[in-house]
């Protein structure tokens, strides 16, 4: 087994060695091109200092990445990254959102309703495991079956005798399985938040756009039995920052890419997903911001939801436009060649065309669409007291059945995550649940008419906005205890239960399980497959030249720090402190170019040259919002928060000449919790001024005491 992990290696370095020097990459940790950084900048990590990043990098659980920044516990990540904890964490008296929050003692740090830290400790080749669970006289669907079976059997073993979270990842569309082991933390405390117009300052309209004046971090502790977590391998904060041209790495987490995706998979999201979800977004948003307006109440609690749906409005649209003609032209061309290598090659004389294979499983993903999305995947249901009713409900039956053949998400290894998010204490706004479920209700009628009968079961006869009403207002499980007993009472309990939302989803389970089987049976096993035939294909031509497309797993890139061109204008590579002040009174100083009144005050005390956020070439997509940003010594220099709007065209394509990566600059951190934020304990604590402090004192207290011996 390490044979055939060693060789795959060892040809995906050998293959890199002759490539184009670009910076393209989302690289697995375990197969980094170091010769090809060598071979541009001169400069070659080495294994010591990749493992140092990669144990000082974390993921955050609810789509982020972070890194530990002192020995103990912590963690440092994007404001809007952090900010699910923080709205949890606010009341009507305290808007922790708009005010900001910073614990001057451990104290005062405050704990996080759900959030888990994963923390990748290791990583074994599961790949013969995985694929020799399917015999020869298997159907597609059964061998699909059977590699979820042997996945969720090498996750259980794992887990039972390292007490870690372990999670079997698939590359290459299933040529290649990893088994990925993280130490969990979930004891996560909130340190410091600035203000959301400092975080977000220039808001939707600024947002993917460059030249930017954004202060978007949030500091976390980790603990561990009710104490600060100690922590070995963590990333010194540099004190001098980065300079133009210089090399620079991102480790994170990217979320999901397209770059190795059929045509016939690209069209489906160009003409059926992404405009799709456009539309969801949209009418969500709008609904939204109608709620935010009635009162500061509203939009206290609907703040997060707008910032969420909007990002994710100007993303998708993004994308979108990332597979413009030209592109889409440029991928027909590469695919045809590479068909034309696989039909040439005799070893494929009688092997079905994978490409064909794909293409009827996306005809069939088509047809399937709308329910797939409105009652499996939850379009229609549009709450959180109705995800947790599914989450019960699914619970209930999956617990009785053998390990390997539940579906993923209820595996064993995966329950311990389930729970905490299922038993969270975050607050539950009803007039905010009541709103979106009768938005999405209404949308499930309309997807699929009002004749449908599952449809019928939702809204029992009733407009959506009544049903939601009633849903809603007739729930009780807003309250833990009672989702508690739900889900360890079991079926007996679930079956009894006259909970309007548990009764909504027993009802609709059986139709929205077929319409998942036909997706497992009929589209992944098809796409695992016939993808990894692809990706055997290409290997086959131009070797192991490309890392695997984001899967929310650790990754490293790296690239240079780089302004760019625009409308025959120069942009610079950074911005400044003093930028964000001409910035917002460029606008007047009105919302969203408003800065908070804690940067107005601290004005005249703050060094308005410090540089505040820049741009560079590093390779990135949504998830690695929260990246830290190190330099070849491995100190931290900035944080990923954005990027520029022709960065999203990376989803499928990497291309260098206008698109970059965004981050916050570590001096600008500095010099805004000294001068801005009065936060000393903090920012010494990073640049290890405290940790020095402490080892001194320790030292002097030990000397103390031999002396009195």
């Amino acid at each position: 087994m390490k044979r055939v992990l060693f060789l795959f290696l060892a040809a995906l370095f050998l293959a890199l060695s002759t490539l184009a020097l670009a910076d393209e990459g989302m690289w697995l940790y375990n197969a980094f091109p170091k010769d090809k950084v060598k071979a541009k900048y001169g400069s070659e990590p080495t294994q010591a200092w990749l493992d140092h990043v990669r144990l000082s990098s974390v993921r955050f659980n609810n789509g982020g990445s972070g890194s530990f920044v002192s020995a103990d516990g912590l963690t440092f990540t994007n404001h809007h990254v952090g900010a699910l904890c923080v709205q949890q964490l606010s009341t009507n008296g305290h808007d922790y959102i708009k005010e900001g929050y910073y614990a001057k003692t451990q104290a005062e740090e405050a704990k996080c309703p759900d959030l888990e830290l994963n923390q990748l400790v290791g990583i074994d080749d599961v790949t013969a495991k995985v694929k020799d669970a399917v015999k020869l006289e298997m159907s597609t669907a059964d061998a699909g079956h059977a590699q979820r079976a042997a996945m969720a059997q090498i996750e259980k073993d794992c887990s039972a005798t390292s007490g870690l979270r372990c999670d079997v990842i698939t590359f290459y569309s299933g040529e290649f399985y990893s088994l990925y082991k993280y130490k969990k933390y979930t004891d996560v405390r909130l340190v410091f938040a600035p203000e959301f117009d400092a975080a977000f300052f220039g808001g939707d309209p600024d947002n993917f756009t460059y030249p930017r004046y954004d202060l978007d971090i949030t500091f976390f502790r980790v603990y561990e039995n009710d104490k600060p977590a100690h922590i070995e391998h963590y990333l010194r904060w540099s004190r001098d920052g980065v300079k133009d041209n210089e090399l620079i790495f991102v480790s994170g987490h990217p979320g999901s890419t397209g770059r190795l995706r059929t045509v016939a998979q690209l069209e489906f999201l160009k003409d059926l997903d992404y405009p799709a979800r456009l539309e969801t977004y949209k009418r969500r948003i709008a609904l939204l911001l109608n709620f935010s307006a009635q009162s500061e109440e509203n939009a206290r609690i609907a703040k997060e939801d707008v910032f969420g749906y909007q990002n994710s409005f100007k993303a998708i649209t993004g994308y979108l436009e990332g597979l413009n003609d030209d592109v889409m032209a440029a991928k027909k061309a590469e695919e045809a060649k590479l068909e034309a290598a696989f039909q040439a090659d005799p070893k494929n004389k009688n092997a079905a065309n994978p490409w064909e294979e794909i293409a009827g499983t996306v005809k069939l993903q088509r047809d399937i669409y709308q329910p797939l999305s409105y009652l499996e995947r939850t379009r229609g249901f549009n709450s959180e007291l109705a995800y947790y009713a599914r989450w019960i409900v699914r619970a209930a039956e999956e617990k009785t059945k053998p390990n390997d053949v539940r579906l993923r998400e209820y595996r064993d290894s995966a329950l311990p995550s389930l729970e905490q998010e299922l038993f969270s204490s975050a607050p539950i706004y009803k007039s905010l649940e009541t709103l979106t479920l009768a938005d999405s209700l209404a949308q499930l009628r309309d997807a699929l008419g009002a004749d449908n009968r599952d449809v019928q079961k939702a809204l029992n006869g009733k407009s959506p906005e009544d049903a939601a009403k009633d849903l809603i207002a007739s729930t009780k499980l807003e309250d833990i205890a009672v989702r508690k007993q739900l889900y360890e009472g079991g079926p007996s309990a679930v079956q009894a239960s006259t909970d309007p939302l548990i009764v909504l989803m027993r009802a609709i389970d059986p139709d929205a399980r077929a319409i998942r089987q036909q997706y497992d049976d009929k589209v992944d096993a098809v796409e695992r497959r016939d993808g990894a035939a692809i990706a055997k294909a290409r290997f086959a031509t131009s070797g192991f030249n490309q890392p695997p497309d984001a899967t929310f797993t650790l990754r490293l890139s790296y690239g240079a720090v780089k302004g760019y061109e625009e409308n025959g204008k120069k942009i610079p590579y950074f911005t400044t402190m003093g930028g964000a002040f001409e910035h917002a009174a460029e606008h007047d100083n009105k919302s969203p170019y408003q800065l908070p009144a804690s940067w107005m005050n601290a004005k005249s005390k703050l060094k308005l040259s410090t540089p505040l956020n820049y741009v560079s070439t590093a390779d990135i997509i949504g998830g690695n919002s929260g990246s830290p940003t190190v330099n070849t010594k491995g100190e931290v220099v900035g944080i990923i928060f954005d990027g520029n709007i022709e960065s999203l065209a990376w989803n499928f394509a990497y291309n260098d000449k206008q698109a970059r990566a965004v981050h916050v600059d570590s001096r600008g951190i500095q010099e805004a919790l000294r001068t801005i934020y009065n936060a000393p304990a903090l920012a010494d604590e990073l640049a290890g001024t405290k940790a020095a402090t402490k080892r001194t004192a320790e030292k002097a207290s030990t000397k103390k005491a031999a002396a009195g011996n």
